[in-house]
């Protein structure tokens, strides 16, 4: 096992040898966190791991030595995240039953494994962050759910949306005959 690889509560079981290849390089190896001295937040880990395998520009792995790097890792953030939600939790025990699942040998079969269980791990990404909001007194987002990627206005956009229509008044204003 390399240095980036930490010990999992779930075991590591692939259908087939994985190769004796060192891959194609896209993954670095990077000491533990521990080693370095910063301490991470394990939801900003897991999204920066969803992102490597969802990202909209990123290449699938290239090697099945890079596929089970991504799993491995994908496995550690489920478990990770799990320990702080109840087990009754909907993405948690969908997240951990595909956790448990075999890799699947074959170049799509393992790459679509990889895909799902990056999916289920953002799921209990989100059920994660809802659970800290309500444990600490916010109330969770109520917009309907076609406007919770929308953020609030920028301060220049609120000055536009307040002072143009002022604007148009006193030209309106202005232009009108006194009489």
């Amino acid at each position: 096992m390399s240095d980036s690889i930490q010990e999992f509560v779930m075991p590591i079981r692939t259908a087939a040898a994985p190769e004796a290849s060192a891959g194609s390089g896209r993954l670095r190896r990077r000491r533990p966190a521990a080693t370095v001295g910063a301490v991470r937040d394990a939801t900003a880990a897991a999204a920066e791991t969803v992102a490597l395998v969802l990202g909209e520009f990123e290449p699938l792995p290239a090697s099945e030595q890079d596929v089970t790097d991504l799993v491995l890792r994908l496995r550690g953030h489920v478990s990770a995240l799990g320990a702080e939600l109840p087990l009754r939790c909907g993405p948690m025990r969908a997240a951990w039953q595909l956790a448990s699942e075999v890799i699947p040998a074959g170049y799509m079969p393992s790459r679509v494994y990889l895909q799902q269980l990056a999916l289920a791990t953002r799921d209990l990404i989100e059920a994660r962050r809802r659970s800290t909001a309500t444990v600490a007194g916010a109330a969770p987002d109520q917009r309907p759910a076609g406007l919770r990627h929308l953020r609030p206005p920028s301060r220049n956009m609120v000055r536009i949306l307040v002072l143009g229509p002022a604007l148009i008044t006193l030209i309106i204003a202005s232009s009108i005959p006194r009489g």
